[in-house]
């Protein structure tokens, strides 16, 4: 029985920034594994990935992750083309990978599942629905609110969301894609909307701006921390739901576990690629750290 499991593809990224063009291994389960690595807890990560590019593995096999993998099919390759603006980007999608599968779960047991879909195809919701039978089911909804046409990115809605999110325990969305899935423009409004719908925790990342925990009728206001440098923002919302889920599986209020993961984040973004720091690392950062509220 693990802590937490992390269920998502390892891609082939292209980070293109003001600064520097990048090709880097990426997707949610990369940089999630990445950065809960160093903390203590018990922890699997659950992909699929392309035989040439099983060397990603590898290498986070060799840092001590422990690693489902299924060679099979083709990897996905994003390109990620960011402005001055870190908390914006243009995405194209230039191969997709195969979906997940309730087999390829079969023989993993965890008290926290973390989905991270890349695409709206990625995870059916029938797996959603077998995870949420056997521990509890976080899920940043980036991926199901994108697909891809002609290798271009295209916003759509959750066609499925109002029978998945009732086995949602925890979900993780930003502004943007709140709006698109209540239709509220209001962060709020739209936290509400969703624990109506079932969501039992509702964490909405709101950038350089902080974030907002809705769970219990209660709304928790956390702020950003101010990175020394602002370099790469890929992988920082991966980057907090580690921080986020590490700090809940070890009994943290919502408060604690919100800030961390905040403070977690912004330490990330001072570098490009994965998360490298500690928890002692994070702890330095809340207690010096200058913040900064949205709401």
């Amino acid at each position: 029985m693990y802590d937490i499991c992390c269920v998502g593809h390892i891609t082939l990224d292209k980070v293109v920034t003001p600064r520097v063009t990048a090709h880097m291994a990426g997707g949610t389960s990369f940089y999630f594994s990445n950065a809960i690595r160093n903390m203590d807890v018990s922890y699997t990560l659950v992909t699929t990935l392309a035989e040439s590019e099983m060397v990603v593995v590898e290498k986070l096999r060799a840092k001590g992750i422990t690693v489902n993998a299924c060679a099979c099919g083709l990897s996905v390759y994003f390109e990620n083309i960011y402005s001055e603006n870190q908390d914006h980007r243009t995405q194209r999608v230039l191969q997709k990978a195969n979906p997940f599968t309730v087999e390829q779960l079969q023989e993993i047991d965890a008290q926290i599942f973390h989905l991270g879909p890349l695409l709206a195809d990625d995870m059916p919701v029938e797996l959603i629905k077998e995870l949420n039978s056997r521990g509890k089911v976080s899920l940043d909804v980036q991926g199901y609110l994108r697909k891809v046409e002609d290798k271009n990115v295209v916003p759509i809605d959750w066609a499925d969301k109002r029978e998945a999110l009732q086995y949602i325990d925890i979900l993780k969305a930003n502004e943007h894609e709140t709006e698109v899935l209540t239709g509220s423009k209001d962060i709020h409004e739209g936290a509400r909307i969703l624990a109506d719908w079932g969501v039992k925790e509702v964490v909405l990342t709101l950038g350089s701006m902080g974030s907002v925990i809705y769970t219990g009728g209660v709304f928790y206001n956390i702020p950003a921390y101010k990175p020394s440098a602002v370099v790469d923002a890929t992988g920082c919302g991966d980057t907090y739901m580690a921080g986020y889920l590490y700090q809940r599986i070890k009994g943290a209020s919502f408060q604690q576990a919100g800030e961390f993961a905040a403070a977690m984040a912004s330490f990330k973004i001072e570098s490009s690629g994965p998360f490298t720091g500690t928890e002692d690392d994070v702890l330095n950062l809340i207690a010096r750290g200058e913040k900064t509220y949205a709401y």
